[in-house]
């Protein structure tokens, strides 16, 4: 989005009245296909520009948002802002972040832009591929449609106290979800990936295959009855377990005292072994950026350093409450105040592999499919909807569904174990993890 639009809509929310003000543009486009059993089921296009404005008024703010960028509706949203500052209750906490802690250009090339943009039928083309080899899995008996899609998207943002930063990002995706066996005994399984550049996505074969496959070997699943027993959580949903803890650590949770972790900075709540970073500055990144969304510059964080924990995730208003520095972690839509998130967030692998974790663990579960989470934030206590595959001797036995798994994250963060088998799917990443007790509801 033009900066000197950004740039004039500031101007005008001081003139109207704003002590400060920030302006915040973003626009996207993307194209999207689906298919199903070989036919094209639906093709989708969008297209938005859209812009958010946030004004302080003393230590008052209020944030407006519209997608209608004429001149005459940017002065009704300058307008509307400012008088609803008026009228906000103060926030002792709100305003720009520090100015010795903006990033300044020359910003970092991430690589995050592939200027490609495919035709729907490129995109077609590849959904039909992916869906194919998915349907020639001897056991697949049917389909739930494959899909390709593609989209990219810029965010600008423009300040009265002198900032302006800009970043572009792309986006292509291909996922396959294919149906084995029948009736009561039908099996589900999928696989999808997303990238920055067109290059980095699977082939679709591959994509379609390893559906079909994960389908076929849940054919034959049981229920099993509850007991504890070690779990061991595959490396393409693990990260799910990081989930709870960014927002633990999101700066205004602590802040309000909404955390189970609360009191736990600078502790180990992990084992040694374990080591989390996040990495904003990742080339190709899905949480890549090289500032946060108030403009502050990003750094690569070590959060579990060993196993302790060593900082919280930051914005301005979370560190004035809590008396610290923001950290780079600033998020936002345009229609709000910044919240808080990650960028790209690694459990690093430790030394076993996955078949190392079973074999030591010899009986339990291993976990392929999870649905359905459940947090009590102030406790920790978490469970979860899950299905895959019990183990004997150290080997897969027999596929297993309808199962809930439970405990309290901080029990289940101390006894983690990580293999090493790591493979960078999105922007939270981690390998297997073994937890070498946990309760498992069955029958």
């Amino acid at each position: 989005m033009d900066p000197d639009l950004l740039d004039d809509v500031v101007k005008a929310a001081l003139r109207a009245g704003a002590d400060a003000a920030e302006a915040v543009g973003a626009e996207r486009r993307s194209l999207s296909v689906g298919v199903r059993l070989g036919a094209l089921e639906e093709v989708e296009r969008e297209e938005s520009r859209d812009l958010g404005l946030r004004v302080f008024i003393g230590k008052r703010q209020a944030v407006v948002s519209g997608s209608d960028l004429s001149p005459q509706a940017r002065a009704k949203m300058v307008e509307r802002a400012v008088a609803m500052a008026r009228l906000a209750p103060e926030d002792p906490f709100c305003g720009f972040a520090p100015e010795d802690r903006l990033a300044r250009g020359p910003f970092t090339a991430l690589d995050l832009y592939d200027p490609g943009e495919p035709d729907a039928e490129q995109l077609e083309a590849l959904a039909r591929a992916a869906e194919a080899a998915a349907r020639t899995v001897p056991g697949v008996a049917n389909s739930e449609g494959g899909s390709a899609s593609w989209s990219e998207g810029a965010w600008r943002l423009v300040t009265s106290a002198g900032f302006s930063g800009a970043h572009q990002a792309s986006s292509f995706s291909l996922s396959v979800s294919a149906i084995a066996g029948e009736g009561s005994a039908m099996e589900r399984g999928g696989e999808g990936r997303s990238t920055r550049h067109a290059c980095d996505l699977p082939t679709p074969e591959t994509v379609g295959l390893m559906a079909g496959r994960r389908a076929v070997e849940r054919l034959g699943a049981r229920k099993i009855e509850s007991r504890t027993a070690p779990v061991i959580f595959e490396n393409r949903l693990a990260a799910s377990l990081l989930g709870p803890l960014v927002g633990a650590i999101a700066g205004p949770a602590v802040a309000r005292g909404v955390s189970f972790l609360k009191d736990k900075l600078g502790q180990a709540i992990f084992s040694s072994s374990v080591n989390i970073v996040d990495e904003p500055h990742r080339p190709r990144g899905l949480g890549s950026t090289p500032f946060d969304d108030e403009g502050v510059a990003t750094v690569t964080d070590a959060l579990i350093d060993h196993g302790v924990l060593t900082t919280w995730l930051l914005n301005s208003a979370s560190a004035r409450q809590l008396g610290m520095q923001t950290t780079g972690h600033a998020s936002r839509g345009l229609a709000g105040a910044p919240g808080v998130s990650s960028h790209n967030l690694t459990l690093l692998p430790g030394n076993q592999t996955s078949a190392d974790l079973m074999r030591d663990a010899g009986r339990g579960l291993l976990v392929t499919s999870m649905f359905g989470p459940s947090l009590n934030a102030n406790t920790g206590d978490w469970s979860v909807g899950v299905s895959g595959f019990w183990f004997e001797g150290g080997e897969r036995a027999y596929p297993v569904t309808e199962i809930t798994v439970a405990g309290n994250l901080i029990d289940v963060y101390g006894r983690l174990i990580p293999a090493n088998d790591l493979e960078i799917r999105g922007s939270t990443n981690a390998p297997s993890i073994l937890v070498d007790g946990m309760a498992i509801a069955g029958l």
